[in-house]
């Protein structure tokens, strides 16, 4: 499973060793019609059988042509909709030959799903990826056609596909976590403390008071959630975002790239799925006053032993 490093025990030293990023692009202006890409050729290119999350038993009815990326939905699940390129996500997938019919590549299907990414890392890997789960669901089986440059230019050459080939691709979307903190908002009446406000994607902007820091540790639930509770032995998926007290500067962000992943850090035990909470780490053994803001996303199902 991936993890961040151990520092994640302390959210100041977690927020230190994350990397700045940009926000995430949104897919709300498509109002998530999922048949705006769909033809129905596709499915009639490939016979699919067995259960959601199982390797699949794929027939390709060779050649497959098509000048552009199409995907069609063989099962529509009912759970959270992929909504921009960053939304956490476990799936499952596999590629085929569109000439050959041969299968090219095959995830884990081991039924573990704390194997968490975004849209964002599979489309490094194959670009056409951002546009066949663009706005899909939780629970969801694809079938997608894709171009060799959606496939990318390294896959054709590493697969030794012919020249103009097409790829099949069957994807399982096994779950889709929330984007942002989703619940009711708290009123916190602590003075001389940072503001939040949100872009409509969820990104935080913070304002920091020209006041001092605090001297002792403080943590405010901003937005309280009414998913699960956070355990101290828990696994969470989050949105980080720190900046240092004095400067007002972001120092870093998982907003725009792949969430955390890592053990509850205590200030967010006791926390509850779609929660926001703000946590301001005080001056001490020489690392700045630091200002985080924590968006819980959910929390990553133990391994079956």
């Amino acid at each position: 499973m991936r993890k961040t490093s151990a520092v994640l025990a302390t959210l100041s030293l977690a927020v230190l060793a994350l990397s700045g990023c940009a926000s995430a692009p949104s897919f709300a202006g498509s109002a998530c019609d999922r048949t705006a890409d769909s033809t129905a050729s596709v499915a009639d290119s490939v016979t699919v059988e067995g259960d959601l999350g199982d390797a699949p038993d794929v027939t390709v009815y060779s050649p497959v042509k098509s000048d552009e990326t199409a995907y069609t939905d063989i099962i529509t699940g009912d759970g959270r909709t992929l909504e921009s390129v960053s939304q956490p996500m476990v799936l499952d997938l596999a590629f085929y030959g569109g000439k050959s019919g041969k299968k090219l590549y095959e995830s884990e299907y081991n039924g573990d799903t704390s194997r968490v990414h975004s849209i964002s890392y599979w489309a490094q890997r194959s670009p056409g990826l951002e546009t066949v789960l663009e706005c899909a669901t939780g629970g969801s089986r694809i079938v997608a056609v894709m171009t060799p440059e959606d496939f990318g230019d390294a896959n054709v050459e590493a697969f030794g596909l012919a020249e103009g080939e097409n790829i099949v691709a069957v994807v399982d979307v096994l779950d889709v976590y929330l984007a942002r903190a989703e619940g009711a908002s708290q009123f916190n009446d602590a003075r001389g403390m940072p503001t939040v406000v949100r872009a409509p994607d969820g990104t935080p902007g913070v304002i920091i008071p020209d006041s001092a820091a605090p001297k002792t540790a403080v943590t405010q639930t901003l937005i309280k959630g009414d998913g699960a509770k956070v355990e101290k032995d828990s696994t969470i998926v989050t949105n980080i975002t720190g900046l240092g007290w004095e400067d007002k500067t972001v120092t870093s962000t998982t907003w725009g790239a792949e969430p955390n992943i890592g053990p509850a850090a205590k200030e967010l035990v006791g926390a509850t799925v779609g929660s926001q909470l703000l946590v301001v780490v005080p001056e001490a053994d020489g690392n700045p006053a630091t200002v985080i803001v924590v968006d819980i996303l959910g929390i990553v199902p133990a391994p079956e032993q």
